[in-house]
């Protein structure tokens, strides 16, 4: 009854209202994305400015992780039991002093500790809107809500990166956290002027901590959600390993102009996109898990022709970047089709399924960059290596944990 009561009490909303509030949940979930590719073009530029080891810069993307995967798990719950508007003004409000520090940033320490913080104001934009969607929408107009947002998240990896490039062209890398406070300013006054509060009093969770945490345990304790949950998690780790070792790669090894590393990272985008309209059109024929198996296979088997081209040379830099689109690509058949399946172990708990989902694809992704920092070796190795580890472990996972 309570379902059916949440359901109507769901806000009528006239078309025009419905697409404004798109657009802005929309640009909401972008604080991820943008933050991340706009500055991979600047990390070359900022090692040699700041007088750092490669290692050091590339644990700037390391802690950005850390801060979203902590931040959704947290926000998340939060936002359930005090309101989304004001935990939502909080987290933008520190991202923007935040962005603001890092372009002052005087060392590689101090940047990275603010990159934490930053990724925590961030993380309760990505979270929170993704939950006053389901505030708002009910049914197909949710899930029509979501795909239109999902184009804004496919968008924003395309152009941020071309924006940091061409920024860097004109100014140094600093502009770019300039840029950065902007965005994450011109947001707050979305918020603030547009955006209501979508979760009222009477429909609050009243959870305290310990209940919001065995939520999360009875998750992790259902052997199928844990192998579709942790699968997607290591699965996108060789995304992120490739976000902290692509621009080393291809700018000095293979002497990539910064304002062009944009083309070559949108391949990835644009095939991550294709494979999401494919698999929209696939799944209700062949079923989740089937292409969910697909996609962990296409990703183990992309790592490993990566390594071998690294390791030999084979191919040169299309032997780098082919590898890389089979890989990352296939992540989409992995990320929606095994979350779907984690979603359907738990349909009661979508929130916490959906932050348990991206805080442990951010942990992971911490741990594959942090890997690649630790291994860099003036090569394409460490980034090849973990990404084709990453994609073995995504299989075996698929494996021993989801067949049925």
């Amino acid at each position: 009854m309570s379902d059916i009561q949440g359901l109507r009490a769901k806000p009528v909303l006239t078309p025009g209202q419905g697409r404004r509030l798109i657009i802005i949940l929309g640009t909401l979930t972008a604080f991820g994305p943008m933050s991340i590719d706009m500055y991979l073009p600047g990390l070359p530029a900022m090692a040699s400015d700041l007088a750092a080891p490669v290692g050091a810069v590339q644990m700037t993307l390391s802690s950005f992780f850390v801060g979203m995967a902590l931040g959704q798990m947290l926000f998340g719950p939060l936002s359930d039991r005090f309101g989304r508007r004001p935990l939502l003004l909080a987290g933008i409000v520190l991202y923007v002093l935040t962005s603001t520090l890092c372009a002052l940033s005087t060392g590689i320490e101090m940047l990275i500790g603010l990159r934490l913080l930053q990724a925590l104001g961030g993380s309760a934009a990505a979270v929170i809107a993704r939950a006053m969607v389901r505030d708002f929408f009910a049914g197909d107009e949710a899930a029509r809500a979501l795909s239109l947002i999902m184009l804004v998240m496919g968008a924003a990896p395309l152009i941020a990166p071309f924006i940091g490039g061409y920024v860097l062209v004109w100014f140094q890398w600093r502009a770019i956290f300039w840029v950065l406070a902007c965005f994450g300013l011109l947001c707050f006054f979305l918020v603030l002027w547009a955006l209501p509060e979508s979760h009222p009093a009477e429909r609050r969770s009243r959870h305290g901590l310990v209940g919001m945490l065995g939520v999360y345990g009875r998750i992790l304790g259902h052997r199928g959600a844990l192998g579709y949950l942790l699968a997607n998690a290591t699965g996108y780790g060789g995304m992120f390993a490739f976000f902290a070792g692509s621009p080393f790669v291809y700018i000095k090894i293979f002497a990539v102009a910064p304002e062009h590393y944009g083309y070559l990272f949108a391949v990835n985008v644009v095939g991550l996109m294709g494979v999401s309209l494919l698999n929209a059109r696939l799944v209700l024929r062949l079923g989740a898990h089937r292409l969910f198996v697909l996609g962990t296979v296409l990703t183990a088997a992309g790592g490993l022709i990566l390594l071998f081209d690294a390791w030999t040379g084979f191919g040169g830099l299309p032997g780098i970047v082919i590898p890389l689109f089979i890989s990352i690509g296939s992540l989409s058949l992995i990320g929606a089709n095994g979350l779907a399946l984690a979603l359907d172990r738990f349909p009661q708990a979508a929130g916490s399924v959906s932050a348990l989902s991206g805080g442990l694809m951010f942990l992971f992704g911490a741990l594959s960059a942090g890997a690649v920092s630790l291994f860099h070796d003036g090569s394409a190795m460490a980034m090849a290596a973990v990404i084709a580890i990453t994609g073995i472990t995504t299989l075996a996972l698929q494996l021993g944990l989801t067949r049925t």
